[in-house]
């Protein structure tokens, strides 16, 4: 049996899968937590690597792995390859004063679009590297190379031998990476920060990048998003939707796409082709929250959930707790709308936010759609999907047939998948083990046309007066 390996470094935590080369089947699982934060020391996702593969058996003969993590961050380095600063992760918001000033310098959205396939948020390194030289010029000066997390951590596990590296999908996120031509647009670079850095290099899909200091070979590793892609089979026709601390719904696409609203982000994928992709900052933690509010466990907030109609008797969570990414609203603020004395319930307020955080990502289906073409099927996987509320309720926001994903499925097997791809030159052909089939009925369809229009309604009037 060849076995391999594929390492989840996402926001909360660090997960790493051993597989079964041929047939994908997990073998063995680790797991360690990260810190809590929008800011941390890289070190921290070394550290929990080392905790989550602690059992001498874990890594017991892979002879591939690969890294799969949380796209954008910026991770500074100096002339040394050392730290510079704690990195900011995707989700730190402090730069969307800048991602504005960057589009305007630019052109506007449009020569966004045209030069990179994206207009930039505050999610994006290019944002991120115009705040560290607004805001803390020393650092600035210090910094020699900027790199992504997944390029980090590939390039410790790696026993730093070499020079960073990265892959195409992870670089398309930056916002300075042209996925078309496969080339960086170092220009933007100096935009953003005022002179030119290092920048890794862009490995091949398959490419062996490198060792271990145990012999195990390198995959290039991609973004977690990219990963996902690989990790459940996603083709044409199909969409996923992954609810975690972030939404996202993200399709696979021959072409690269240029959409100068910002909505969809024109990201290359794992394989060579692209990744058009809507994010949403707002996702599980809003859940969370609400299950606080009303002082219940997941499981009764699930069964409340379950207790409201659909469309929550007209009670709408507008889902932006955190600010939002898509649409670009960073200090937007959260709401209840449509509160009366006949619908102000604990069971209309869960089923509300429920259906509020899939409708922002049902929103966002219907700008990939336009981008991508028809969209037949969802396959819903997260953490957030593992809840039998959420399954059930999404069919009746989304209107479209949805696969139900385990949670173990998504970005560590897609890292291991691509680990197999880069160790035999051939891409495995992996089952993608599902839970549920759900068909949305013609009451589904029908509610969910109701409910955004509702949601669609509420969100021009009251944040894009």
């Amino acid at each position: 049996m060849t076995i391999v390996a594929g390492v989840d470094s996402s926001t909360q935590s660090c997960k790493v899968v051993v597989c079964d080369a041929d047939s994908g089947e997990v073998l063995r699982v680790g797991r360690a937590p990260h810190p809590d934060g929008t800011s941390v020391t890289a070190e921290a996702w070394l550290t929990a690597y080392r905790q989550a593969t602690a059992d001498p058996g874990l890594l017991s003969g892979v002879e591939a792995i690969s890294v799969g993590g949380q796209q954008h961050g910026m991770v500074t380095l100096d002339e040394n390859g050392g730290l510079v600063r704690d990195a900011l992760l995707w989700n730190d918001n402090r730069s969307a004063p800048d991602a504005v000033d960057l589009i305007g310098e630019l052109g506007g959205p449009q020569a966004w679009a045209d030069a990179v396939g994206s207009v930039p948020v505050a999610a994006m390194t290019v944002s991120k590297l115009r705040w560290l030289a607004r805001n803390e010029p020393d650092n600035a000066a210090r910094t020699a190379q900027v790199v992504l997390p997944h390029d980090w951590l590939t390039w410790q596990v790696g026993g730093r031998s070499g020079p960073p590296v990265t892959d195409r999908g992870d670089a398309s996120g930056t916002c300075y990476f042209d996925a078309t031509t496969n080339r960086y647009r170092e220009d933007l670079v100096e935009l953003a920060f005022g002179r030119r850095l290092g920048l890794p290099r862009v490995a091949a899909p398959a490419e062996v990048v490198g060792e271990t200091p145990e012999g195990v070979k390198l995959g290039p590793g991609t973004g977690d998003n990219m990963a996902a892609g690989l990790g459940l089979g996603l083709t044409p026709g199909s969409a996923v939707v992954s609810l975690g601390t972030s939404g996202t719904a993200f399709a696979q696409a021959g072409r690269q796409t240029r959409d100068p609203s910002g909505v969809v982000a024109g990201f290359a994928d794992a394989t060579g082709a692209y990744l058009p992709l809507v994010c949403t900052l707002n996702g599980a933690r809003n859940l969370a929250a609400t299950s606080r509010l009303l002082g219940v466990g997941f499981d009764e907030f699930s069964r409340l959930a379950l207790g409201a109609p659909a469309g929550s008797e007209g009670l709408s969570f507008i889902p932006y707790l955190e600010g939002e990414r898509t649409p670009p609203l960073p200090l937007a603020k959260g709401e209840l709308v449509g509160l009366d004395l006949a619908n102000f319930t604990a069971a209309n307020i869960a089923r509300a936010a429920i259906e509020g955080i899939l409708w922002s990502l049902a929103n966002g289906l219907q700008t990939l759609t336009a981008h991508t073409g028809r969209i037949d099927r969802v396959i819903l996987t997260g953490g957030a999907a593992q809840s039998a509320a959420v399954q059930q309720i999404a069919p009746a926001v989304l209107g479209l047939p949805i696969s139900v994903t385990g949670v173990e499925e998504g970005v560590a097997i897609g890292a291991a998948r691509q680990a197999a791809w880069a160790l035999t030159g051939e891409l495995p052909d992996w089952p993608v083990p599902t839970q549920r089939q759900l068909q949305p009925s013609h009451d589904d369809e029908k509610a969910a046309q109701q409910i955004h229009e509702r949601y669609l309604g509420i969100v021009e009037a009251h944040f894009h007066r």
